[in-house]
């Protein structure tokens, strides 16, 4: 986790847009989300670059990244506070006072094996147009 001075309007996920199975999760976002307050952007995109420029110092893993309030979380953290804005699964949430040393080593062993277990997209994924004001 790691802050910067600059505010967004809306918490930003990025994520890999090659990643059959963070396609599938942002859809499973879009689909539960309590209100429409996240936006979204890929990995791949000049523009999410742009916005982890304040983190050059950190190590980024590509999977999942949450930007929020100038925070950027990632693995098992942005996965948890992602939870936060779904309708059904806030629940998860809870999950967050598991100490890091036990959740990422899960969150990382799928994130290593993702393309072969879920598979990879040859271009990242085009919105619908009913969501596609929610992507950078």
């Amino acid at each position: 986790m790691k802050t910067t001075d600059e505010h967004n309007a809306s918490p930003v996920v990025l994520f890999d847009g090659v990643c059959n199975l963070c396609n599938a999760s942002v859809q499973f976002i879009l689909k539960n989300e309590k209100e429409e307050k996240l936006s979204f952007a890929t990995l791949q995109d000049a523009r999410s670059q742009k916005l982890l420029i304040p983190f050059n110092d950190t190590e980024i893993h590509d999977s999942v990244l949450l930007l929020e309030d100038g925070i950027l979380y990632q693995e098992s953290d942005a996965a948890l506070r992602i939870a936060r804005y779904l309708k059904f699964y806030r629940f998860l949430y809870f999950l967050i006072y598991i100490p890091r040393w036990l959740r990422n080593p899960i969150y990382r062993l799928i994130a290593r094996n993702r393309y072969k277990w879920f598979g990879k997209r040859d271009q990242c994924m085009i919105p619908d147009k009913k969501v596609e004001h929610r992507f950078m």
